[in-house]
């Protein structure tokens, strides 16, 4: 029998996530709200997007719907489908659907990864209909003012087959997120850690160093996330070197070649 997507729900809270803007990007996301315009947030892996969206919609006192998109994730997925409860078919709202209704957010994390339907199910959603037509139960949608869409994707595991079409990508309003400035980062990393921030430093110099190396010997650099974890480690009692390969060395690549030659990387970074 087929299940629902599992879809992070964030109820509205007093507690805003903690964020350090690098630019206006929330000034942006509160006109993107406010206008009833869809938001599509691009950049690398673990570089605040998901964080950026959770401020967000605590900011704005607004309920958020979070799914991870992967290769199995259709539209019924996202907007719901009959299940058999108690010998009875009942009609179950997915994510999307729950939102409209709520007047709530809805973000959908790597949403290339995502089966072609799904982006056939958004577009009424992100024009100026804003409407969700569900077949199956014969309703029609009309999204709320309150209600967002807000999608995302990193730009650096696209190919031919996995890329939103422009015609979808013109639908939405965007913003290309990067990591933050070294002192910049060195201070999020102590706020989410608890390590003092001249101890982060050098982490951070670290990271930027393997992140040079994208396109060469990895993929994706090192993320702020995993400078975090790596900081967290350490202020747990873990020696620096054994945190920085459990960190930022082992996670990027499982070539022993590979990882001799970061090894080297963070060992000249760490002066």
């Amino acid at each position: 029998m087929p299940t629902l997507v599992h879809a992070a729900s964030s109820p509205v809270t007093d507690a805003v996530p903690h964020y350090a803007p690098s630019g206006d990007e929330c000034a942006l996301f509160e006109r993107a709200y406010r206008n009833q315009l869809p938001l599509l947030l691009k950049g690398p892996t673990g570089c605040g997007k998901t964080r950026f969206v959770a401020h967000m919609a605590a900011r704005l006192g607004r309920r958020l719907y979070t799914v991870s998109c992967h290769d199995d994730l259709t539209a019924a997925d996202l907007t719901g489908r009959y299940l058999l409860k108690g010998g009875e078919t009942v009609w179950v709202d997915g994510p999307l659907t729950r939102a409209i209704r709520e007047g709530a957010i809805v973000y959908l994390d790597e949403v290339v990864e995502a089966r072609k339907d799904v982006t056939v199910v958004l577009h009424p959603v992100t024009d100026d209909r804003r409407m969700l037509p569900l077949e199956r139960t014969g309703e029609l949608l009309e999204a709320p003012p309150e209600f967002m869409l807000v999608v995302s994707y990193n730009p650096g595991y696209q190919n031919v087959l996995k890329t939103l079409k422009p015609s979808t990508r013109q639908r939405f309003l965007a913003i290309e997120f990067g990591f933050p400035k070294p002192d910049e980062e060195a201070a999020i990393v102590a706020c989410e850690s608890g390590l003092a921030r001249d101890r982060c430093v050098p982490l951070v110099r670290v990271a930027n160093a393997l992140r040079d190396l994208k396109g060469q010997d990895l993929e994706e650099g090192a993320s702020t996330r995993l400078v975090v974890y790596c900081a967290s480690l350490i202020r747990d009692g873990m020696k620096p070197d054994a945190a920085i390969e459990a960190a930022l060395l082992q996670p990027l690549t499982d070539d022993p070649e590979i990882m001799k030659a970061l090894a080297r990387v963070a060992d000249i970074a760490l002066g």
